[in-house]
């Protein structure tokens, strides 16, 4: 990532007058002030009409790829940093996933635009906030339930990373990253 977006922490705010209060908004300052320049950029050339339509084609393509794994579309939908850390450990396991709604529609956050290697190589970042509804039950080679479950579905507050490589006209809005925040709740144990 090439400047990791730092989520605040909960939605409610620290006040102004305390010390950690005041760092966290010169830090959210410089991050909009970043982003809006990266913007400006892009959309100058015009690089952000398909990031909606990225993003649906995803919540379909996941949605449909309960019952069997097709690693082409995968790699046509992640980055080669991003495939390895989701297909890892999965390869005996069955996963039954489902999207159910959108709480809250996903927004952008923070946007960086920088050349890689040389000049000429722009790759751009954004970093979308989703706030959804889903079902994740992740079974074991046997059939026994190892995390999560079928019935019950739980809110999810995640910050994807999506890259593009921009020098290309026709590239697409890929999966590079997801970020964790620090006061994000630990995961439930999986049982075994």
């Amino acid at each position: 990532l090439m400047d990791p977006y730092v989520p605040p922490e909960g939605d409610a705010r620290l006040s102004s007058l305390s010390r950690d209060g005041l760092r966290q908004q010169v830090q959210k300052l410089r991050q909009s002030a970043a982003s809006q320049l990266a913007n400006f950029w892009g959309k100058s050339e015009n690089l952000w009409g398909e990031k909606q339509e990225f993003l649906g084609e995803k919540q379909e393509f996941v949605g449909k790829s309960r019952n069997y794994f097709n690693k082409q579309k995968l790699h046509s939908l992640v980055t080669e940093r991003c495939y390895p850390d989701m297909v890892r450990g999965n390869r005996y396991r069955t996963i039954r996933w489902r999207f159910l709604e959108s709480l809250e529609a996903p927004r952008v956050v923070h946007v960086r635009c920088d050349s890689v290697m040389n000049r000429g190589n722009l790759y751009g970042q954004v970093t979308v906030r989703m706030h959804s509804r889903q079902i994740l039950a992740i079974y074991d080679r046997f059939g026994r339930l190892m995390c999560g479950g079928e019935e019950v579905p739980r809110d999810v507050l995640e910050y994807i990373v999506f890259e593009r490589y921009l020098v290309n006209p026709f590239g697409t809005w890929r999966v590079h990253g997801k970020i964790v925040p620090e006061w994000a709740p630990p995961k439930d144990p999986i049982v075994k």
